[in-house]
């Protein structure tokens, strides 16, 4: 019961985490499962599986805040569902052995990425026009495909990819890579029901991290709004690349030091992304702050010019006419 209250709680709050950043769901929840020891292609059997109904009410919530493009919605969710069913096929039919640290190496990959992205300030311009479907296919199919063999990463691909291109609004590409991940963790619960059969699902799992999550789906869409997305992708990237670090190392039968210098090594990276992810908020903010005085300042301004020729026009329309204009009028 214990456990079960735990997993809820790691449902709570992997699906905070994705609803305000709009990945690391899967991440969170089966970089947990791994390290406490379940096989990877039921971990990431059990987390796609819960994020049906996650990801089912993330999606409404956001839809309700008017977080979604259905255009994008539809142009990506198709090819990720194929890309998610192919990848948990893969991860079925390779043994537990072979299948830990592959699936460590992805979640530290995308955990690495994850450091990386939101240690830096996005780049806007949607000048460029909308998104394409010959850019939209590819991107859901990658990310469908490392999304089931990994355990996640459906967000951290489509996500970054998205705001990168500075077409849409960031809440609304969050909102829509979480409606359209509903039919990619389905196509992936299929594939691993196929592979794997029913006894691969951790059911009483399925239902902790799911009640943690639906609770969570709500609160996740209006925190999009406020939440400092630079500073909560710097942390939980360090938190993933720490977790699954130990897994790799055990892979590769490191010993003596070595653990003891990797740890190291990435935390003093994790803190150096934490404080360059505060640095890029305060000069967003600073920028920002300084842009809204400036157009005050402007405002201000202008408002007493507008008056002054406004008083102007008006004394100039009381003066006499001139006679040639009074005899013609």
């Amino acid at each position: 019961m214990r456990k079960l209250l735990i997993l809820a709680l790691v449902g709570l709050a992997a699906q905070l985490v994705d609803g305000a950043l709009g990945m690391a769901y899967g991440l969170t929840s089966s970089t947990l499962l791994l390290f406490a020891g379940v096989a990877p292609a039921a971990a990431s059997a059990s987390v796609h599986l819960a994020e049906i109904g996650t990801t089912l009410a993330a999606g409404l919530s956001h839809w309700r805040f008017g977080n979604v493009d259905w255009r994008v919605v539809g142009r990506i969710a198709v090819p990720g569902a194929i890309g998610a069913f192919a990848g948990a096929t893969f991860l079925s039919s390779i043994s537990t052995e072979s299948a830990a640290p592959w699936m460590a190496g992805i979640l530290f990959t995308l955990g690495a990425y994850l450091l990386v992205r939101f240690s830096r300030p996005l780049r806007a311009n949607r000048a460029a026009g909308p998104l394409r479907a010959r850019f939209l296919g590819p991107l859901g199919l990658v990310a469908g495909f490392v999304d089931a063999t990994g355990g996640g990463g459906w967000g951290p691909v489509a996500t970054p990819a998205l705001l990168v291109s500075g077409r849409m609004e960031p809440r609304k590409v969050i909102g829509s890579v979480d409606t359209a991940e509903f039919v990619v963790a389905g196509a992936a619960s299929i594939g691993f029901l196929i592979g794997l059969g029913s006894q691969g699902f951790l059911l009483p799992t399925v239902a902790a991290l799911l009640i943690g999550g639906l609770v969570a789906a709500p609160i996740a869409a209006w925190l999009v709004r406020i939440v400092p997305a630079q500073l909560l992708g710097a942390t939980i990237g360090g938190v993933i690349v720490l977790s699954n670090a130990r897994t790799l190392l055990r892979a590769g039968e490191a010993d003596g030091a070595v653990p003891a210098v990797v740890y190291g090594l990435l935390t003093a990276g994790w803190v150096v992304a934490v404080a360059l992810a505060v640095r890029a908020l305060r000069r967003t903010r600073r920028a920002r702050a300084l842009a809204e005085a400036a157009l005050l300042t402007t405002d201000t301004v202008t408002a007493p010019a507008a008056g002054a020729a406004g008083a102007t026009t008006s004394a100039a329309s009381e003066q006499p006419r001139p006679l040639a204009a009074a005899v013609e009028g």
